[in-house]
C-alpha cells in the first residue's frame, strides 16, 4: 500500500541532466542540480529529499563514487529512491545496486541538459518519481517514457534511446 507521506530519495550524481553550457568555454559542464527546481514547477506535493553525492559526467564516475553511492542507499531510511545520473554509465552504476533488498530504485537521466526547454529531464524525472513509489523493491532505469529492468537494457548510442536486451 502506498504511504502518501513517506519520502522520496533523490540522489544527484550529475550527468546531463544537471549540465550546464558555458558559453565562454565553448562547453557543457555539471552544474548544480536542478531537481529541486524541477519538482516545484511540476507542483509535486509527496515529501522528498534531495543529496548530493557527486557531480560528475557519468564518464568520469569511478567505482569509489559508485561504491559511496551505493553506502547512502544502504544508509537511508527511505525505501524509495531516485538517482540522476549521466546516460553513458548508468547500467554499471545500476549493476553495483542490484543485489540491494528492500528498496526501490530508480536511476534516471536525460538526453538534453534540464536547464533546456526542449529537455527529456522534466518527463524522465517524473517518470522515475512515480516508478519509485509504486514499482515492487528493485533496480530500475527510467528513460523516454519506458522504464526497464536495469539488468534488461542497454543505450543504443545510434539511436540515442534505451532498448531492452536483445533476447
Amino acid at each position: 500500500m502506498l504511504d502518501p507521506d513517506r519520502p522520496v530519495l533523490i540522489l544527484t550524481t550529475g550527468g546531463t541532466i544537471d549540465k550546464v553550457y558555458f558559453d565562454a568555454l565553448s562547453d557543457y559542464q555539471v552544474g548544480e542540480t536542478v531537481m529541486a527546481k524541477l519538482l516545484e514547477v511540476a507542483r509535486v506535493k509527496r515529501p522528498f529529499r534531495i543529496e548530493e553525492v557527486v557531480r560528475k559526467d557519468s564518464l568520469e564516475l569511478t567505482e569509489a563514487d559508485r561504491d559511496t553511492l551505493r553506502e547512502r542507499v544502504l544508509a537511508a531510511p527511505e525505501h524509495h529512491i531516485v538517482i540522476t545520473h549521466g546516460t553513458d554509465t548508468i547500467t554499471d552504476t545500476a549493476k553495483r545496486l542490484t543485489d540491494i533488498i528492500g528498496k526501490t530504485i530508480v536511476l534516471v537521466g536525460a538526453l538534453a541538459p534540464a536547464r533546456f526547454g526542449e529537455s527529456d529531464a522534466s518527463f524522465n524525472l517524473g517518470m522515475a518519481f512515480a516508478t519509485a513509489q509504486v514499482a515492487a523493491p528493485g533496480v530500475y532505469i527510467t528513460m523516454s517514457g519506458s522504464v526497464f529492468r536495469a539488468d534488461q537494457v542497454v543505450k543504443d548510442r545510434e539511436k540515442g534511446a534505451f532498448v531492452p536486451i536483445p533476447r
